[in-house]
């Protein structure tokens, strides 16, 4: 089963980045290979996490293909966990932990395991999904950078 993770400092804070993966109904404006994105679903917990279940659609050529996932946002620690609930994969399990450095800075954790149903359609996106999924990090400090400014500048308020 194709796994991924890596760890990136990045130059915004932890609640920033946080916020940034949370806002899942703006993905297709960013996330690599996301065309779609719909909320079914969001319930607060009495935990204190929400629970979004959503439809993602991923494209890619005239490949096509959409899944639902359950994703659990855990603000008072810092993590969100998104888990497969049907579509074209047999598995797939994403996590995020975002870990405090400074201020300004985190540590941006990022886990990714997923196996297609398909032979076909592993062969067909396997490599281009291993791909994609290695720039997800960036994607998301890249549209950081665009929301919140750089480091070191601060962004100018819209009028």
């Amino acid at each position: 089963m194709p796994q991924f993770s890596s760890k990136r400092r990045v130059q915004h804070s932890a609640t920033e980045m946080f916020d940034l993966v949370a806002d899942v109904e703006r993905y297709p404006e960013f996330v690599p290979l996301c065309s779609a994105l719909k909320i079914r679903q969001r319930t607060q917990q009495p935990d204190g996490t929400e629970i979004v279940v959503c439809d993602m659609t991923v494209s890619f050529k005239l490949v096509r293909e959409a899944f639902t996932s359950k994703v659990t946002l855990d603000r008072s620690n810092l993590k969100i966990l998104v888990e497969y609930l049907r579509g074209p994969f047999s598995n797939l399990e994403n996590r995020w932990s975002f870990e405090p450095k400074s201020e300004n800075s985190c540590d941006v954790g990022f886990f990714l395991s997923y196996e297609f149903r398909s032979r076909m359609l592993a062969m067909l996106m396997g490599t281009m999904f291993d791909t994609a999924f290695q720039r997800f990090v960036a994607a998301f400090e890249k549209r950081a950078d665009k929301i919140y400014g750089k480091a070191g500048t601060v962004k100018k308020a819209s009028s």
